[in-house]
């Protein structure tokens, strides 16, 4: 047991130095930084322009899909990376299976290119009618 504490001892002095450096650093730059009480010093800001109108802005749901199709397509260039590295090891059993799965996704893409999900803008049909409802000339 003993040794195993003599071996700790390098990693307990490398954690108060860090302590030790951090807490020099805050208290120079509490020392020597600028003090500012302007009007503006209080506004929040966004890369540097003042703020001009309400935070609270609704944001349109084509926004929210296209972050769900970036990351849908990101875990898909995952797999497909990962079925890369090993596709000597998994053989032709692997590249059957990556087929199916690129297929499933691209019929995914396709549905929803047809549906209108992917239309931006107000020509052409914006969304895909809901089973039931007829679209209304």
């Amino acid at each position: 047991m003993p040794e195993q504490t003599s071996a700790l001892w390098p990693l307990g002095l490398y954690c108060l130095a860090v302590v030790a450096i951090t807490t020099v650093i805050l208290g120079i730059s509490h020392v020597l930084g600028e003090r500012h009480s302007e009007k503006g010093t209080a506004i929040p800001y966004e890369s540097g322009m003042t703020p001009t109108g309400s935070a609270q802005l609704r944001f349109s749901a084509d926004f929210y899909l296209v972050a769900m199709f970036f990351v849908i397509f990101d875990l898909e260039s995952i797999f497909v990376f990962a079925w890369a590295v090993a596709a000597r090891d998994v053989g032709w059993s692997g590249y059957t299976e990556l087929f199916v799965f690129v297929g499933i996704l691209l019929a995914a893409l396709a549905y929803l290119w047809r549906s209108g999900a992917l239309t931006w803008g107000t020509g052409g049909q914006a969304h895909a009618p809901r089973p039931g409802k007829e679209i209304e000339p």
